[in-house]
């Protein structure tokens, strides 16, 4: 027998070969969301920095009307966005007490951060799913093709090792896929999990920023109307 992949899949059973075409297709899924994401993950940041470079100093000096009405990009990333929501909440409650407008402020920064980290998560469950359930399904296949083998060599009254080696080295090629499949995913998913762990971390310190900075433009506005 030729131990290729051709000659092994010419000699595989039915439910082998469907074990390694679901293999196939879940290795192209997690691909593909590992481009996709990895496109999106930079993307999103290099837009977010560019945000960040062009509002810092009327974000620090405590100007959110002019920062509000600044000229930027359609794209703000997972940072603009946040800020954007809590410039939002900034204006429409500036008529409201300090800590009504605070309270206000805050909520908002927090509902966009979780909205903008669950954005960046969307993919990443199917990702875990393959990393998690590929060696099984190549395990299910290996211990089909083992148990053929055997009654292959029942059913041919013959024994010894030569007899079902070739039905076992078929049925171990599905776990040689599983665990082909599974690696690649292991490492994508902790990789972008760490990346959008760190990600939150950056929303939750700009957006302690921001607070800061509306309680201090809060102070001197209502310092000054007095």
């Amino acid at each position: 027998m030729n131990f290729t992949f051709a000659g092994l899949w010419t000699h595989m059973g039915l439910v082998a070969q469907l074990i390694v075409i679901v293999m196939g297709v879940m290795s192209v899924v997690s691909l593909l969301i590992l481009a996709e994401r990895t496109l999106v993950f930079r993307a999103s940041r290099r837009h977010s920095r560019r945000y960040a470079a062009q509002l810092d100093s009327l974000l620090a000096s405590g100007d959110f009307d002019a920062a509000a009405e600044a000229k930027t990009e359609q794209d703000v990333g997972y940072l603009g966005r946040t800020i954007r929501a809590g410039l939002t909440a900034y204006r429409s409650s500036s008529t409201d007490s300090r800590e009504e407008v605070m309270e206000s402020v805050a909520r908002s920064l927090e509902r966009q951060a979780q909205r903008e980290v669950q954005s960046l998560k969307r993919g990443l469950g199917h990702l875990a799913t393959v990393a998690a359930t590929a060696p099984f399904v190549g395990l299910l296949g290996t211990t089909i093709g083992i148990v053929t083998a055997f009654q292959a060599m029942g059913a041919s009254n013959s024994g010894g090792i030569g007899a079902i080696s070739t039905g076992i080295s078929e049925a171990l090629v599905t776990t040689a896929f599983g665990l082909l499949v599974a690696i690649p995913a292991v490492m994508g998913y902790n990789s972008l999990q760490g990346w959008v762990d760190a990600r939150a971390v950056d929303l939750s310190e700009a957006s302690n920023e921001f607070l800061d900075a509306a309680s201090r433009a809060l102070k001197r506005t209502r310092v000054a109307v007095r």
